[in-house]
């Protein structure tokens, strides 16, 4: 009798899976607590060295809730002789139960490939990306600011390699819940 190998891969797989606890979905010792409001589709428009531009993104849960997925679409209409163009990007953030911190790794469709920590202000209410240092690479920080009346404030700055603390604005925006 031959054996289907990726068959008794995946039943195994399967049982393996199914057959773990509970408590394996449920969330890890760091807290995602403070992330939940940010779950959801959101709206989005801003400006800066690209241009003005408008789109949307979106933070889920994915991975029986090991990692949180943001998915974000810019669309940046035609300016100053520059044609029209879209940005589009995907960050990944994930607890990192060693260092007791969050991390998250984000990429676009220009290549660009960003490893951040992230932490949370003690009010909850500013979120902030910081790119780990690179040698001669710039800095990043991507920061989130919930607003009172429930928009987000968007900040993306970029520090020139070197300086890592000598960011300046390169787009800003706001979004709100679709």
């Amino acid at each position: 009798m031959k054996v289907n190998w990726k068959f008794l891969v995946a039943i195994v797989g399967s049982v393996f899976i199914y057959g773990r606890s509970s408590a394996s979905a449920e969330l890890t010792a760091t807290s995602w607590d403070q992330w939940r409001p940010l779950v959801g589709e959101w709206q989005a428009a801003g400006k800066g060295s690209p241009g003005e531009g408008a789109g949307g993104f979106s933070f889920a849960f994915d991975l029986q809730n090991k990692v949180l997925v943001r998915k974000s679409h810019t669309d940046y209409p035609p300016a100053e002789g520059r044609p029209a163009f879209s940005h589009d990007d995907l960050m990944v953030v994930y607890a990192d139960e060693a260092a007791h911190t969050f991390r998250a790794d984000y990429f676009d469709n220009e290549g660009h490939v960003i490893r951040y920590t992230a932490s949370f202000t003690p009010d909850g209410r500013t979120l902030t990306f910081v790119s780990d240092p690179a040698p001669s690479q710039p800095s990043f920080r991507l920061t989130y600011v919930k607003n009172p009346d429930d928009t987000l404030g968007i900040k993306f700055e970029i520090a020139p390699p070197n300086t890592p603390d000598k960011f300046k604005m390169y787009v800003e925006g706001s979004a709100h819940k679709r």
